[in-house]
């Protein structure tokens, strides 16, 4: 068990552990974020958990950006809008779509579970929460993968090696 914790501390160490520790990281604000907004909207304000998830969703998405771009992969130059920006919330838009899915499914059948708001609250809130956690893992691969991955930037073919010896 000890080497274990001692291997896991050393692979958290390199560029691919500290950015899977640092996404995680930014993936809890997130969260606290997001379920602080739901709870205030619907909990609170009484707003419907479709519109509720909405709000919530799309307010805590504009820091998950930031905090993932600068801080999970250190991106400090202006940000693409094609490579990263558009991609970036089509994966928030997926997200949003399929928690309100099942934020909206969580409302409409509480009922059946409880009368109390708390308790139609809490289940609403665990079951954005859930739908979020299964799309985590999937996110943190296209963003490490794809849209923040380093790229060094391309060398004229006679320059990169693979072109041979010039005649």
């Amino acid at each position: 068990m000890k080497r274990r914790l001692g291997t896991v501390l050393h692979w958290s160490r390199t560029d691919e552990g500290r950015k899977l520790v640092r996404y995680s990281m930014v993936s809890v604000i997130s969260v606290i974020v997001s379920q602080i907004l739901l709870l205030f909207a619907f909990g609170l304000l009484h707003w419907s958990a479709r519109n509720s998830n909405i709000f919530a969703v799309c307010l805590s998405a504009v820091p998950s950006y930031y905090l993932n771009r600068r801080w999970a992969w250190g991106k400090t130059s202006r940000s693409h809008l094609l490579k990263e920006v558009l991609p970036f919330w089509g994966m928030a838009l997926l997200g949003l779509v399929f928690s309100t899915w099942a934020a909206d499914y969580a409302e409409s059948n509480a009922d059946r579970l409880t009368s109390s708001h708390l308790l139609t609250t809490m289940i609403v809130m665990g079951a954005s929460l859930a739908a979020f956690g299964v799309l985590w893992i999937g996110k943190f691969i296209v963003l490490n993968k794809v849209l923040f991955a380093h790229r060094p930037e391309e060398l004229p073919a006679a320059l990169d090696g693979r072109s041979g010896i010039p005649s």
